[in-house]
């Protein structure tokens, strides 16, 4: 078994829940604390088919550089996609996080997004 990565105990997650990510849509949360993000994931709730899916983010209005692809090729419940980020993407305490799915697919799928904040 592979040894995890060590992360910073500084970090934040906050999270929120897209109902369909196979529709265009957002979904938003805020930052309680001020810092820098540096990671997103997603989390299916379920298959979708039809066609990958995309997600980018926003912080308050602003588009984050980045965009993540949901495959939908063998797609299942709790499928994990990831980004990490390494500009210096400011984030402050009462920001507005939006996470912004393309709405490719064809299959009505929640998913769970979590903005990962490292504080300092």
């Amino acid at each position: 078994m592979a040894l995890p990565i060590n992360r910073p105990s500084n970090e934040v997650p906050v999270s929120c829940v897209i109902v369909d990510i196979s529709a265009a849509g957002s979904a938003f949360t805020v930052s309680p604390v001020k810092g820098r993000l540096v990671r997103a994931y997603s989390v299916l709730g379920g298959a979708i088919t039809g066609a990958d899916v995309t997600w980018s983010m926003e912080v308050d209005d602003v588009a984050v550089t980045g965009t993540v692809t949901v495959a939908n090729a063998s797609s299942a419940n709790g499928d994990i996609d990831s980004i990490e980020y390494a500009g210096d993407i400011r984030v402050n305490e009462g920001s507005k996080i939006e996470f912004v799915s393309g709405g490719e697919s064809s299959t009505t799928a929640t998913a769970q997004f979590i903005a990962v904040i490292r504080v300092g």
